[in-house]
Order: C-alpha cells, then sequence, then structure tokens
C-alpha cells in the first residue's frame, strides 16, 4: 500500500448514525478498543472519553498526518488512554494476540478491499480479537452515490459476510446506521490465524 491511503483525509462520521454505532460497540469502563482506519479519530477520541482510564483506545491508520492529528487532538483532550499507531493494519496490528475486545471499522473497509488489503487486515483483526471479541464494521449501502465511494467498490451485507466469516467470525446482525450506511456485527468465534 501506499503511504496515503486512498480515502485519507475523508471522513463520513457527520453523516453517520453515531448513536447506531456507539450503541453497538457497547463501551465499557475497562473496553480495549481497536479503530482501524481511524483517521483524525472522530470514533477513537469520543470512544476513549465514554471508556476512561480502565481501558484503552488503540487507533491505527497508515495515513501519519491524521494519526498525528488524532495524537493532538487526544493531547488537547486530556486522553490518555489512547494510543495513535501508524501502521499498515492489513501487515501487522502492533498489538499481542487475543488482547482487543472490540475493533471497529468505519467506513473503510472498501477502500481496503480496493487495494488487497482487506483480507490482511481482518487477518490481523482476528488475530488480536479475544475470542468472543466483537468487529463492528460499518459500511457504504450498495447504491450510487454521492456520498461515499463508487458503487463498483461498495459492498452489500451478503458481500461483506462472504469477506469477513472465513476469518473465524459468526454474524450477529446488519443494522441501518443512518441514510447511506449500514453496520454489520460480528463476533470471534474461534482461535485466531496466527501470523
Amino acid at each position: 500500500m501506499e503511504n496515503k491511503p486512498i480515502a485519507a483525509g475523508k471522513s463520513a462520521f457527520e453523516i453517520v448514525d453515531t448513536d447506531v454505532v456507539f450503541g453497538e460497540l457497547e463501551l465499557k469502563p475497562d473496553t480495549i478498543l481497536l479503530d482501524v482506519a481511524s483517521g483524525v479519530g472522530n470514533y477513537a477520541l469520543p470512544a476513549a472519553e465514554i471508556i476512561g482510564e480502565n481501558g484503552a483506545v488503540y487507533a491505527v491508520d497508515l495515513w501519519q498526518e491524521g494519526i498525528e492529528e488524532l495524537g493532538r487532538r487526544a493531547s488537547e483532550l486530556g486522553l490518555k488512554n489512547i494510543t495513535a499507531i501508524n501502521a499498515d493494519a492489513s501487515k501487522e496490528i502492533p498489538l499481542e494476540d487475543e488482547s482487543v475486545d472490540t475493533c471497529l471499522i468505519a467506513t473503510a473497509l472498501h477502500d481496503l478491499a480496493e487495494v488487497n488489503a482487506a483480507e490482511g487486515a481482518l487477518r490481523e483483526i482476528a488475530r488480536v480479537l479475544k475470542p468472543g471479541g466483537r468487529l463492528v464494521i460499518v459500511e457504504f449501502k450498495k447504491m450510487e452515490g454521492p456520498p461515499g465511494p463508487p458503487l463498483k467498490i461498495r459492498f452489500s451485507p451478503d458481500e461483506l459476510d462472504e469477506l469477513v466469516l472465513p476469518f473465524g467470525f459468526e454474524k450477529k446482525h446488519t443494522v441501518e446506521a443512518g441514510e447511506y450506511f449500514y453496520l454489520s456485527s460480528y463476533v470471534r468465534r474461534q482461535a485466531a490465524i496466527k501470523r
């Protein structure tokens, strides 16, 4: 992958139903959350505030400028429980095996798939999630935009399942997450794929 991801600097956060997303994440005071393709931390920062000092948020993105901005924003807010990591999640998420409770990928998996990085990222997510850990994916509905990416790179919920389930996940459900989005939730059901 190149140093600057396809959609670096773009965010759908303002038009996603974030109440649905945060409701699905079920964050608790000791949650360990991984936000893959976190960008500048639109989800990671409020998650860190909800989780508090007994938990942690790991925000991973290949986009170095975004990670630097997230670090600045976290510092300004006095959030010490968030770690901003500049890394290629499709190659290595620098976390221990089975160390994460919940993982979020918000409106980014289609971009990873477009550059043949989705499977590597899902393998790494499966490795770092605890057994029973949750994977929450927000994606654009498979319809013409704008907003969002071209129709040809969008996933239907069934196509998303085909991509995710082989990595040891069981589907919980799919729900609406705003006019243009859906959210699919999965649980890690078996031993992760080791490196």
